[in-house]
């Protein structure tokens, strides 16, 4: 039998046992997005995406709800909400 590790409990390992500092990676996030977020307030977009370094960051309401390699939105396209 196989057991399945969740995401959630993947980064905490991370976190907690590897020694990622989450908070800073999740602050670190952010200031990189920063510049397109206020691009997109400015035009009024709640809903936007950010392509940079080979992946697409889906920002939803000022949340990032996903991170896509550009392969996957090829396939899939970008997430609807």
């Amino acid at each position: 039998m196989t057991i399945h590790v969740t995401d959630h409990a993947l980064v905490r390992f991370l976190e907690r046992a590897g020694g990622l500092d989450v908070e800073a990676l999740r602050a670190s996030l952010g200031a990189s997005l920063s510049r397109a977020t206020r691009a997109a307030k400015a035009i009024g977009a709640d809903e936007f995406s950010v392509k940079a370094d080979g992946l697409i960051y889906i920002v939803d309401r000022g949340v990032v709800v996903t991170v896509l390699s550009g392969e996957m939105r090829a396939r899939y396209g970008a997430p609807r909400r």
